[in-house]
C-alpha cells in the first residue's frame, strides 16, 4: 500500500514539473511586432544670422632678389623686421604676428636652344596678422608697405567672440526646425507629441573667399589711408532633430 502512496505522489511530482514551462511561457514578453512602434520625422534645419566684424586676418609679406642666395634672405630679414616693428607700432600685438611662409627660389634666365642660365635668387617672407581694432586696419596696412611690405595677399573678416551670433542663429534653427515638423504632421494627418533628440553641426560662416587687397603707391599713401569696408558677416548654424508624431 505504502509502495502505491509514493507511486501516486511521484506521478503527481512529474505531472506538475511538466506543466511549468507552460506556464512561464504564458508569462514572456509579448512577440516582438507587438510592441510600441512610433511614428517620426527625421528633419533637418538651419539658422543665420547676420553681424559686423571686428577683426581682420591678413597675409602680407616681402619678396626680395640678389645675384646670391644669402644676399637675397639678409635683404628679406632686414625688411621684414622693418615690418613687423611698424605692425608692432601700428598696436598689432605680439600674439597676433605669426610667420606663416618662408621661401627661396632660383631665378633662371631661358632662351631657345639654350641651357637655362641662374641669374640670381628669390627670397620671400610671409606673415599673418589678426587686426583687432578694425579701426586700425587701413592704419596698419599703409604702416606695412611704407616699411617694406610689397605682397598684401588678401583679407578675411572675422569676429573676436563669435559666441552671442551663434546663439543667435542656434535660436533661428530651432524655430525653423520646429516649424517645420509642424507643417509635416498637418501634411500627413498627425500632431507634433515631443522632440526626441536634437544634434547640432559646426557653426560656419558662409562668407567669400578672403579678397585680394591693392597695394597703394607710397605718394598716395602719404595723402590719405588705405580705405577697407567691412561689411557684415553671415553665421550659420545647421541642425537636425528627430520628433515623435501622432494621430
Amino acid at each position: 500500500m505504502k509502495t502505491l502512496m509514493r507511486a501516486a505522489a511521484l506521478a503527481a511530482l512529474l505531472a506538475s514539473t511538466a506543466a511549468a514551462p507552460t506556464a512561464l511561457a504564458q508569462a514572456a514578453p509579448p512577440a516582438a511586432d507587438t510592441m510600441f512602434r512610433a511614428t517620426t520625422l527625421n528633419l533637418a534645419a538651419y539658422g543665420e544670422t547676420q553681424v559686423k566684424p571686428d577683426m581682420a586676418t591678413i597675409t602680407l609679406g616681402v619678396m626680395t632678389q640678389a645675384r646670391t642666395a644669402q644676399a637675397a634672405m639678409q635683404a628679406n630679414a632686414q625688411r621684414m623686421t622693418q615690418v613687423v616693428e611698424a605692425l608692432r607700432r601700428a598696436g598689432v600685438a605680439e600674439r597676433d604676428i605669426q610667420t606663416s611662409g618662408i621661401n627661396l627660389n632660383p631665378q633662371y634666365a631661358y632662351e631657345p636652344n639654350v641651357a637655362p642660365r641662374l641669374t640670381g635668387y628669390q627670397a620671400s617672407n610671409q606673415v599673418t596678422i589678426i587686426v583687432r581694432d578694425l579701426a586700425r586696419l587701413g592704419q596698419a596696412v599703409d604702416a606695412t608697405v611704407t616699411a617694406g611690405a610689397n605682397q598684401v595677399h588678401g583679407i578675411a573678416f572675422g569676429l573676436n567672440d563669435p559666441t552671442a551670433a551663434e546663439n543667435a542663429a542656434r535660436e533661428a534653427a530651432v524655430r525653423a526646425l520646429a516649424a517645420k515638423a509642424e507643417l509635416y504632421a498637418r501634411a500627413t494627418g498627425h500632431r507634433v507629441a515631443r522632440l526626441v533628440t536634437l544634434s547640432e553641426g559646426t557653426a560656419s560662416y558662409p562668407v567669400p573667399p578672403p579678397m585680394p587687397m591693392a597695394v597703394m603707391a607710397a605718394s598716395r599713401m602719404e595723402k590719405a589711408d588705405t580705405v577697407v569696408a567691412a561689411g557684415e558677416l553671415k553665421v550659420r548654424v545647421d541642425i537636425t532633430g528627430l520628433y515623435e508624431v501622432t494621430r
